[in-house]
């Protein structure tokens, strides 16, 4: 089955198109969204039906549903594409239960695709992937964001703002590259070595939190609890950098 999704995924995707300037409003920006990702959304829709008819779905969810449903989120990083920036990428999950069971996640402008099944490993492109060999946060180069609409979620903002204070003082870089599920994958694959985040972002993270426990890497809230879709925050990192991670997120002035 996961080898059916990837094809859709990566056909699919090769329709996916920048608008020809950066929309100059918030409503021109929903409008331009919305033509790119609504006949997308359906185009995945009637695929992945037929992969698993029985399966229900999911567009943006915060409680975790019963039974088996997909997770979709068909422009991951949305906001770069409608700027014509080329950081963004296609995510489909399935969840059983409320636990993944396989993730894919595919960028055009990479031409790359990370997957996982849980319990079979995790992939790039058909090749096993593990974390970074690094030991210690001076050499680390860590990433972040912040979950869509974040100004919803009360103290999410200040506590990225403290979070990002501490951990600059203690890696060799951090930067936003885009896509948040994106992120923590090559977190999985050895390309970044650290991800946190502050603030519920169920979508963006539950099909990327398999691929990074699938490679090997930690995943945890930003304290350290057992991360799930819930969760107010997320962290994945190598297992020599999570704990120092952990100890560094502790600190945040």
């Amino acid at each position: 089955m996961l080898k059916s999704v990837i094809d859709v995924v990566e056909t699919l995707a090769t329709g996916i198109r920048a608008p020809r300037r950066p929309p100059a409003t918030l409503g021109e920006l929903a409008t331009t969204f919305s033509a790119i990702d609504d006949p997308l959304v359906a185009s995945l829709r009637a695929a992945l039906a037929g992969i698993r008819p029985d399966a229900g779905w999911v567009d943006e969810f915060e409680d975790v549903p019963g039974g088996e449903v997909w997770v979709v989120d068909a422009l991951d990083g949305a906001v770069q594409l409608v700027q014509g920036l080329p950081q963004y990428c296609v995510t489909v999950t399935l969840l059983r239960d409320g636990e993944a069971e396989l993730a894919v996640l595919h960028s055009p402008w990479l031409g790359e695709t990370y997957a996982a099944a849980r319990g079979a490993g995790a992939w790039r492109n058909g090749t096993p992937i593990s974390p970074s060999r690094k030991t210690s946060l001076d050499a680390a180069v860590a990433a972040t964001s912040q979950p869509p609409f974040v100004t919803r979620q009360p103290g999410v903002s200040a506590a990225a703002g403290r979070s990002l204070t501490a951990v600059l003082d203690e890696v060799a870089a951090v930067r936003n590259l885009g896509p948040t599920s994106w992120q923590v994958a090559d977190v999985a694959a050895g390309r970044l070595d650290v991800f946190w985040q502050y603030g519920r972002d169920a979508t963006n993270l539950v099909g990327a939190a398999l691929i990074a426990r699938e490679a090997g890497a930690v995943v945890t809230t930003a304290d350290g609890a057992p991360w799930t879709p819930a969760s107010p925050s997320f962290l994945a990192a190598t297992p020599t950098l999570h704990p120092l991670a952990l100890a560094t997120l502790a600190r945040k002035p």
